[in-house]
């Protein structure tokens, strides 16, 4: 049971550092936000959903859901425009000062871009089944099955916190926002880029 739970907490710290839409949108809440408290909404989202789709994929659902490639067109159209909309967002974001409330998301956009960049990421969610869902099949016993999982939520519930608070202490280091500006305007650009990708992949699906 501990070498399933150390094999959970390894591969999906494996998954989620690399930047994503999903990681830079929290880090840019916790660097936006006027309170660190105030970025709970869109860590607790990203977390719950990183939770369920773990879930399914551990229970092998989510990989019989993707076998219908109606539903992936769907997820692909639906994952493109919304992170096209969030990369304007973000940019949007940008021309204000670091000190002025326009700034910051409402709690409703940020549990709904939340949920996009959680839900609605094909590169995630293949991860999440065909990483996690497939190096969770050797573990027979339920036990074992049971501390893997564990452990892969615990990964995303600790980095998705580490994250919102690290964009509030980078944001209390730029005092002027030059690099907050900066940041946005990278990360905006970078889930732009992603966005693009899925396009360039839902038009292989349709043709």
């Amino acid at each position: 049971m501990i070498i399933a739970f150390i094999h959970g907490f390894i591969l999906s710290l494996g998954l989620i550092l690399p930047l994503g839409p999903q990681n830079l949108f929290i880090f840019n809440q916790g660097a936006t936000q006027p309170k660190w408290v105030q970025t709970l909404p869109v860590v607790i989202t990203a977390a719950l959903c990183d939770t369920v789709l773990i879930i399914l994929a551990v229970m092998g659902v989510s990989v019989f859901v993707m076998t219908f490639p109606t539903v992936q067109l769907i997820l692909y159209l639906v994952g493109f425009l919304f992170l096209l909309y969030m990369g304007f967002t973000i940019w949007k974001t940008s021309n204000h000062t670091v000190h002025e409330k326009s700034r910051a998301l409402s709690t409703r956009k940020q549990v709904t871009f939340a949920m996009s960049v959680s839900l609605l990421n094909p590169h995630a969610l293949m991860d999440t089944v065909g990483v996690i869902g497939t190096s969770s099949l050797p573990y027979q016993l339920i036990e074992e099955k049971i501390a893997f999982t564990i452990a892969c939520i615990l990964v995303s519930w600790i980095v998705f916190l580490l994250l919102s608070y690290l964009g509030k202490v980078v944001k209390r280091l730029d005092q002027s926002g030059k690099w907050l500006n900066l940041i946005n305007k990278i990360s905006a650009l970078f889930i732009w880029a992603v966005a693009l990708l899925i396009g360039y992949y839902l038009l292989s699906l349709v043709s």
